[in-house]
């Protein structure tokens, strides 16, 4: 009787999970520069190694001067974005439900919401000085044009056949405004929203660099023309940090608020 021989086994694929992958990602990356840094192909003294980066951010969190500064710049954040939404979700709505309203201000829309914020730098220091009154100036200006448009657009791109239905079953117009057409606009409003939110914070940063308001840009300025550049650096790491919390925090509201949404089931799922 021959033995016959088993076939081979196929060694285990060590596998790594897809939650931990952005984290590798980013190790891979920071590694990368430590190397460059240290290897003297791009100057230390404009571009510290990462290592030293996060050294200065660390020593950093004890200090009040760094918190004082994140919140200067979410004060100006939050205050803008807000006048942003109280503007751009009413108006985008009013905009959206009528065809003379839409036509008779798309020329208004389509000509101030290309204009850069920043080119409003000059204005906003004569108006309101270069303390937090233009911050929040430039960061609702700017945060209320892409919520505007998503509004707008969502409040336009309704399915006539929930409109249809509703008619049929002879709902109220009042319920009907509110439980279809509105809740049909929610999914851009909120997209409109996070994009707002980041630009908002953009611009918060922005106008501190440029003005000199209070708040992280201040800061970065501040650390450059000292020459402390580790600490500049962790500055611009914290903002981005910031950034990403604050589109994090908004992407959990979303799945909060669109539980009900096909597109959140897919995810899910």
């Amino acid at each position: 009787m021959s033995a016959t021989a088993s076939p081979a086994r196929a060694a285990p694929r060590l596998r790594v999970p897809d939650a931990a992958l952005p984290g590798l990602g980013v190790l891979a990356v920071l590694a990368a520069l430590e190397l460059v840094v240290r290897a003297g192909l791009i100057s230390g003294r404009f571009f510290p190694p990462p290592t030293d980066i996060f050294s200065a951010l660390v020593r950093q969190l004890g200090e009040s001067a760094y918190w004082s500064a994140i919140l200067h710049t979410l004060e100006g954040w939050a205050i803008g974005l807000a006048i942003a939404i109280a503007i751009a979700v009413p108006v985008g709505l009013a905009l959206g439900f009528s065809e003379i309203l839409y036509h008779a201000t798309r020329p208004i829309v389509e000509f101030l919401r290309p204009v850069p914020s920043v080119a409003l730098v000059p204005l906003a220091i004569l108006v309101y000085g270069t303390g937090l009154q233009s911050k929040v100036f430039l960061v609702a200006f700017a945060a209320t044009w892409p919520l505007l448009i998503h509004t707008i657009y969502g409040a336009r791109d309704l399915d006539p056949v929930q409109l249809e239905t509703a008619r049929s079953f002879r709902i109220r117009r009042t319920d009907r405004i509110l439980r279809v057409t509105l809740m049909g606009a929610v999914p851009y409003i909120v997209t409109g929203l996070r994009i707002a939110s980041a630009t908002a914070l953009i611009l918060a940063v922005t106008a501190e660099l440029i003005i000199g308001s209070e708040g992280l840009g201040r800061s970065i300025n501040i650390a450059r023309q000292g020459g402390a550049v580790d600490e500049m650096y962790a500055l611009i790491v914290t903002t981005g940090l910031l950034g990403w919390a604050l589109n994090s925090l908004f992407a959990v509201g979303e799945r909060r608020v669109l539980h009900w949404h096909p597109s959140q089931r897919r995810e899910a799922s």
